[in-house]
């Protein structure tokens, strides 16, 4: 006998699998099932884990046994609707699996096409639960949970359940991931139409004006949807509503001047826009399939906190997040917020103090002189004793902190979720940030411009006069934690793309650069946009 058939033979009698040999009196349509079972043993024995879920079973096939047509069906019209999703859909390749299937007439190729529909299986539904690629191989600062799914298990699963119902299952279940799929066919369409025709030419332009640049940008204007068709070449109130409209679904200042910023959002190409969405999607993915009945939602890129109770906004403020740059980039991640510190002192991190503070104090010992220095025990130290030119970033042995007061750089209160990025949420004495449309300018901690009404918000589930209780406590001038009776989850997001509940398509500037690296990476794994037409 073969080398390979005697291992494959072994492997399934030690599995509990029942060994029909021809030419022992058995009957032929037993000997069909027993080769069968051992092609796929054969075939599946390079997958540790499709290998286990088919010993669990005998080697009994899912696939490509008469009975089985439900779960080929299903498997098959999910794999062609996969582009509707923005999945990699010639992974999965329904046709060719469709035509294997059809050709497979020996128990050896239907052993093989077997095993082969398991991988595909497989691979969309990681893809449909858990996304197309691992975000943190893309950027270090993308540091989610995403939600992963034993391999064996969900074929096992997948084979005691309905099919069609397993696989609707594995979509998730947000209102905004089907909001973003309708968009993505939206924008698909107008880009295999020529998009949004020819750009605005003009760097910017104010309401009164006229001429080619004012009718470019009225023609963009109505492909985008935000005017109905007019033959006007002036700049005049309706092109000026339309303006505003664009620029609160771009996260602008409405003013309807269409300023450089403006322009700038209003060229972007209907085939980038298709690339966020694409992106969106993804994101949606790798966050857990239910949100908290109540959480905190920071999407980064929208400089907006809401509190969220039951899918509804119940408080919305202004922030400024994460400068631009490799050290000070807020990252993406979840986790509990747990307390808030009223009159919070500032214990400043170690890198602020090596790189920006001690080359300022070796130059004028008493710069920075808010901040008291502390030794080892904790204790401040007199300024007048040190010699700070004697230190570098890595032999100074100090560290800094700035007392509670109304100019302290936390403000008057902070929201603290321990984790190991030190990321938290807290006021600020700089208000003149929070007016600009980018408000990425912070180390990396999230900056609330209304941090009072926060608190009020967070201390209504414990409190008869949250806002009572917290200024009598902020009166006192001392650093006082309250801790949260109820932990809340906090989700630091980054979402440049979304459609408001009422339908409305919202885009956001990729102030990181996230988007384009995601979207590439995508587009290496499969990701067709432009053609992924369901």
């Amino acid at each position: 006998m073969h080398f390979t058939r005697r291992v494959t033979l072994k492997m399934m009698a030690a599995a509990g699998a029942s060994l029909f040999l021809p030419g022992f009196g058995v009957r032929p349509a037993d000997a069909a099932v027993t080769a069968l079972k051992q092609s796929i043993a054969e075939a599946a024995s390079r997958d540790a884990d499709i290998a286990a879920f088919y010993r669990s079973r005998n080697f009994k096939p899912i696939f490509v046994s008469k009975s089985d047509n439900r779960r080929r069906s299903a498997i098959l019209k999910a794999f062609e609707g996969a582009s509707a999703h923005g999945l990699p859909a010639q992974q999965y390749d329904a046709d060719e699996l469709t035509a294997l299937f059809k050709s497979a007439k020996t128990a050896k190729d239907r052993g093989r096409v077997e095993v082969e529909a398991a991988k595909r299986f497989l691979a969309f539904a990681d893809h449909m639960r858990s996304g197309v690629i691992n975000p943190r191989e893309v950027d270090g600062t993308i540091v989610v949970d995403v939600p992963r799914y034993g391999r064996t298990e969900t074929l096992q699963a997948f084979a005691a359940s309905n099919p069609r119902a397993f696989i609707k299952k594995m979509v998730p279940e947000k209102p905004d991931y089907v909001r973003l799929q309708k968009e993505m066919l939206r924008l698909q369409k107008l880009v295999s139409k020529g998009g949004w025709g020819e750009k605005v030419s003009a760097k910017s332009i104010k309401p009164g004006a006229s001429g080619a640049a004012v009718v470019q940008l009225r023609n963009r204007l109505i492909k985008m949807g935000y005017m109905r068709r007019s033959a006007s070449q002036a700049y005049d109130a309706k092109l000026q509503r339309a303006v505003q409209e664009f620029q609160i679904a771009h996260g602008l200042v409405a003013d309807g001047v269409a300023g450089a910023g403006t322009i700038k959002e209003v060229n972007i190409s209907s085939r980038d826009r298709l690339g966020q969405v694409l992106v969106a999607l993804e994101r949606i993915r790798w966050t857990p399939k239910q949100l908290e009945d109540k959480h905190v939602w920071v999407n980064l890129p929208d400089f907006h906190v809401d509190l969220v109770e039951k899918g509804k906004s119940t408080f919305r403020s202004r922030v400024v997040i994460g400068k631009d740059t490799a050290d000070r980039r807020t990252p993406e991640f979840s986790d509990v917020m747990e307390f808030m510190v009223i009159n919070p002192s500032w214990y400043v991190p170690r890198s602020i103090v090596t790189k920006e503070y001690l080359p300022l104090m070796q130059r004028n010992p008493n710069a920075q002189s808010q901040l008291q220095i502390l030794g080892s025990s904790g204790r401040p130290i007199n300024r007048a004793n040190i010699d700070f030119t004697k230190y570098n970033a890595r032999t100074f042995p100090y560290s800094m902190k700035q007392p509670p007061s109304r100019g302290n750089a936390l403000g008057l209160v902070k929201f603290m979720f321990p984790n190991r990025h030190n990321i938290y949420l807290h006021d600020t004495p700089s208000k003149n940030l929070f007016g600009r449309d980018v408000r990425a300018y912070s180390h990396g901690c999230v900056r609330v411009h209304k941090p009072f009404e926060f608190a009020y918000a967070l201390l209504k589930a414990q409190e008869r006069d949250p806002e009572g209780f917290f200024q009598s406590t902020l009166n006192r001038g001392k650093e006082k934690r309250v801790d949260l009776q109820k932990p809340l989850p906090v989700h630091l997001a980054y979402f440049t793309a979304f459609v408001d509940a009422k339908g409305k398509p919202q885009y956001r500037r990729d102030v990181y650069g996230r988007d384009t690296r995601i979207l590439a990476a995508l587009k290496n794994a499969g990701v067709t946009p432009e053609a992924a037409r369901a």
